[in-house]
Formats: C-alpha cells, sequence, structure tokens
C-alpha cells in the first residue's frame, strides 16, 4: 500500500486518538449531572456521582483481588443496581464482563464458567443454590461473592461468600481507571442458546459497545434524563447495551427484580417511565393486566420490541394504553438489535391490515451498522429487492461480534466473506426493508416446496382468537415434511382445529395449512423466546 500524503507528519497521539469506551459515558454523566437520579430500585435512590464512585470502587476491588486485563468476571444476577454497577467496574479494570441466564440449568453455567475461564463470581442469593451446583460440576474454582438484594426475602445459599457490599468496600471509589489499551479489547462475552450443541461464547469489544449504546439513543429517540424501566433481561446481549445507553443521555434506570404486571403498571406511572424493551410477552402482561393494575399514563411511552412481530390485535391495545410499538431486530453476534423497523408518518393513515403487513417487516439498518444485506448464501449476491425471494440476512460493520471465544473454526464459518452470516432467512422489498421469513433451520420442505413457518404463524395471528402461534416442521410420510403449529388462544376466545385450518385455507395455499393444530402452553426461554426445538420433538412425537 503507498504512503498516504496526508499521514506524512501528522501523527496518532493520545491528543488525537483515544479508544472508543461506553465506560466514558459514566464519567461523563457524573461529571456533568453529579446530583441526577442514575437508578431506582425499590426505595433505593442513588445519584450519577454515587453510581459513578461505586463503579470505580468495585474496579479497584476487583484489581486488588488480581483481576486484570482479559481476566472474565461471571455474574448471575437480577435487574438490580450490581449488575448496572458490573457493566461499568468490571470493564473499568480491564477484565470482560460474562452475564449469566438466570434460567439455565447447572450443567450449562458449568459449562460456561469453565468455557469462559471465570476467575470471579458474583451471584444474586436467590440464584446461589444454583450457582452451587453448577460449581460443583465446574472444573474452575472462582473467588465466590453473593448479593443481598434488599428487595429479596426468599431462601438462598453461600452464606460463607463474602457479601457484595463488602467486596466493594475493598475498594477505593477515587480509583484511577484507565480506559482499554485497544478498544478492540473484550467488554463482556454472552453465550448463545446452545440448541444445536454447546453454546457459543460471543466476544464483544468496546468500540462496539460504544457505538451500538450510542445508536441505541439515536434510533429511540431517548431525549436527555430519559427514564428506562428495566423489564428486559441485563443478561441478554447486555440489555441490548442499555446499559451504556442511559449514561450517555444521563437517563435514570428503574431496576425491576421481578418482571410482573403489578410491577410494571406502578413503575410506568409513579417514575416517569418513557422507554421500555421487551418481548411480546412483555407486551401481553402489560395490556392483558386487570383493569385495576392500569393507570393512565398521561403521556407516550417508547416500548421497544424484538422476536416475532406483535399481533395487529396487540398493537391496537399498546396504543390505546399510550405506548408507541417499535419493532427491532438483532443478535446477540449484533450487540442486541441493530435493525429497526423505521416506520413513516403517512404509513398510519394506512388501513389497519396494511399497517400490519408493514410492522412485520424486520426494517433497515441501525445508524451504527455499515452494511445489512439478504445474499445468496453460495454466490454472495445481493438477492432481487422482489419481497419474494429468499437469501441469509448478513451483517457487517463495527457491531458485528469479535468472534466466538475459543472457537476459530465457528468464527471462521460466521464471518466468511466479508459478512455475518446470520442463519436467518429473508427477502428485501422494493423499498430496501428486509422481512425474516425463517430461521435457516426452521424452514419446512413439503413435497419439494419451501414453507415459510413465519407465513403460516402469521396467518394464525390474523385470527381474533389466537394469541400465540409458533410453527414447526412435522415428519410427514408423503410429503417428508407438513407444517404443525402449536397455539395458545386469549383469554376467553375459544377455537378448534378444524376451525383454524378452515382459517388458514383462507390466508395459504393449500400445501402450507398445518396438518396438525395443538393447543397447548407453548414452552419459552427466559427471554421469552419460543423454544421450537423442543417444538419439533414434539411435532416428531406425534407424528409416530
Amino acid at each position: 500500500m503507498s504512503e498516504n500524503a496526508y499521514d506524512i507528519g501528522l501523527p496518532r497521539t493520545p491528543a488525537n486518538f483515544q479508544p472508543l469506551t461506553p465506560i466514558g459515558f459514566l464519567e461523563r454523566a457524573a461529571s456533568v449531572f453529579p446530583d441526577h437520579t442514575a437508578i431506582v430500585h425499590g426505595a433505593l435512590r442513588r445519584s450519577y456521582a454515587d453510581f459513578y464512585a461505586r463503579a470505580r470502587q468495585l474496579a479497584s476491588a476487583l484489581t486488588g483481588r488480581g483481576l486484570e486485563r482479559g481476566d472474565t468476571v461471571s455474574v448471575m444476577l437480577a435487574n438490580t443496581p450490581p449488575m448496572l454497577e458490573c457493566h461499568y467496574g468490571v470493564p473499568m479494570c480491564g477484565a470482560v464482563l460474562h452475564s449469566i441466564n438466570t434460567r439455565l440449568d447447572a450443567a450449562i453455567i458449568a459449562f460456561q464458567l469453565d468455557h469462559a475461564m471465570a476467575k470471579l463470581v458474583i451471584v444474586d442469593r436467590e440464584f446461589a443454590p444454583l450457582m452451587a451446583e453448577a460449581l460443583a460440576l465446574a472444573t474452575v474454582s472462582p473467588q465466590v461473592i453473593r448479593y443481598d438484594d434488599a428487595e429479596y426475602s426468599g431462601p438462598g445459599a453461600l452464606e460463607a461468600a463474602p457479601e457484595y457490599e463488602s467486596l466493594l468496600a475493598e475498594g477505593d471509589p477515587t480509583f484511577a481507571w484507565t480506559p482499554p489499551e485497544d478498544e478492540w479489547d473484550a467488554i463482556s462475552i454472552n453465550y448463545t442458546s446452545g440448541t444445536t450443541g454447546h453454546p457459543k461464547g460471543v466476544v464483544s469489544h468496546h468500540r462496539g459497545a460504544y457505538l451500538l449504546a450510542q445508536g441505541n439513543a439515536l434510533t429511540t429517540s431517548m431525549a436527555r434524563h430519559s427514564v428506562y424501566l428495566w423489564t428486559l433481561p441485563m443478561f441478554h446481549c447486555n440489555g441490548w447495551c442499555f446499559p451504556w445507553t442511559l449514561s450517555a443521555v444521563a437517563g435514570t434506570h428503574v431496576c425491576l427484580r421481578q418482571v410482573r404486571s403489578d410491577a410494571i403498571w406502578s413503575a410506568l406511572a409513579s417514575e416517569g417511565v418513557t422507554h421500555l424493551c421487551g418481548a411480546p410477552i412483555v407486551m401481553s402482561l402489560i395490556h392483558g393486566a386487570p383493569e385495576s393494575e392500569k393507570r393512565d399514563l398521561g403521556r407516550r411511552v417508547q416500548f421497544l420490541t424484538a422476536a416475532a412481530p406483535p399481533p395487529e390485535s396487540v398493537l391496537t391495545s399498546m396504543d390505546a394504553a399510550g405506548f408507541d410499538v417499535t419493532h427491532l431486530y438483532g443478535l446477540t453476534e449484533t450487540y442486541g438489535p441493530s435493525v429497526v423497523n423505521e416506520w413513516h408518518e403517512d404509513w398510519s393513515d394506512l388501513p389497519a391490515p396494511e399497517r400490519a403487513r408493514l410492522k412485520a417487516r424486520q426494517g433497515v439498518r441501525y445508524l451504527p451498522l455499515e452494511g445489512l444485506d439478504v445474499l445468496d448464501p453460495d454466490s454472495m449476491t445481493p438477492v432481487p429487492r422482489d419481497g419474494q425471494t429468499m437469501g441469509e440476512v448478513m451483517f457487517r460493520g463495527n457491531v458485528v461480534m469479535k468472534g466466538y471465544f475459543r472457537n476459530p473454526q465457528a468464527t471462521q464459518e460466521a464471518l466468511a466473506g466479508g459478512w455475518f452470516h446470520s442463519g436467518d432467512l429473508g427477502v428485501v422489498h422494493p423499498d430496501g426493508y428486509i422481512q425474516l421469513k425463517d430461521r435457516s433451520k426452521d424452514i419446512i420442505i413439503s413435497g419439494g416446496e419451501n414453507i415459510s413457518s413465519i407465513e403460516v404463524e402469521e396467518a394464525l395471528y390474523r385470527h381474533a382468537a389466537v394469541a400465540v402461534a409458533a410453527v414447526v416442521a412435522m415428519p410427514h410420510a408423503k410429503w417428508g415434511e407438513t407444517p404443525c403449529a402449536f397455539v395458545e388462544l386469549h383469554a376467553g376466545q375459544s377455537a378448534d382445529e378444524p376451525a383454524l385450518r378452515s382459517w388458514c385455507r383462507t390466508h395459504l395455499a393449500p400445501y402450507k395449512v398445518p396438518g396438525r393444530i395443538v393447543f397447548e402452553t407453548i414452552p419459552r426461554t427466559s427471554t421469552g423466546k419460543i423454544q421450537k426445538f423442543v417444538l419439533r420433538e414434539r411435532a416428531a412425537a406425534l407424528a409416530e
């Protein structure tokens, strides 16, 4: 590469180049708005000055216990103040934050602790028995710290482990932390669900976290001092980077230990909440709450949702209750959501079915994402912009993961050809908006024809009685596979299998109509995602 004339005599120095990191957002908020409320948790009110001091104390204490650059600190916490402090204090000492899903089993937790090479574990007393079981299975022997939350009065364990506040007391609130040596340094590791094998450790870096945190604020129109309600688990993709976003806008975190309808409505009303995130199940909690719990908020609240697009009936109910719902899409490998269904004002005047069709699309890239496309995975060429031709959704840019920890083969495969291969199948509409059609593993091939499980689900959702629908492949002696639908009905509504199959025949091609429709509770992950791998096993058993 030839020398660039603009590089001659213009050196990169600390004066004109600093590694990007979201940790600095907290320092700035504490400097500019020291007395502003940063965290609300029950009766607790904590200012930005205190939040910053405690994060520095944590970094100092961890350093004193031997944690250094590249070491892993594993945490198993609810949406509580220490979880927010860990998002700053852990990277302040150069360590990497590993947030553990609180609903995993002991064997999976043990695998993660070993694979991440955990040096220290911070665990909420509620989850301490499970952590103790996991540690007994693990080969690593990390230091263990327990957190006793004043908002939790149930049983616990690990009483011999030092308590979180005593750990902080070991640290210095004026600790002189330094930015990462390189913005490419890891800031966190989050594990995929591992439904097809061992979970993969997705490594995120400071640069990506910095950019997506700001992208969140821009995408969601977060004004200064916005108030964010923690209905989304912070262990899920680092809370979609919102633990860092709120410091960028000097906002207020309203912690919620348990996601219940009464607690949500109470916080919405009493704390002046402006934003919250969650899977569609959280929307169901909100609009399905008893009337005695609901409040007249007197303002619009921004609700950001991912996973399956909400049915039109849910969107209508949420709108009437004062919520503006924005559909996001992303993966752990993209720091959480990096695609947004940017809504055009004139779309609001369209008939309800057309609005629902537009709402069902995933949308366009976040500002920090440099590339988003649907490509033929073999030729790596873009599919036609016709809303029909399917390909694989791919991402590229600074908010794509660093890679899979200790898994070079999976990293190479995921980033082949200069794009991150999501494994999601989709189309591109003429206006450039992408729409998911399925996971590659969820496509149903019936008699040689590809059937999108999402398309069948959308048809079922249009029935007034259907609250939740999930469609998977069921083995078929003649066609190879046929759709099998699992359905939950709205309370007080009724429908049987013949009625729903008749409904589907009026909305779908005949070969796409489910061969079976099963009415039962649909299994979900702790983040509200439907566990299709469980349903595939159930469908296979039904076919026998």
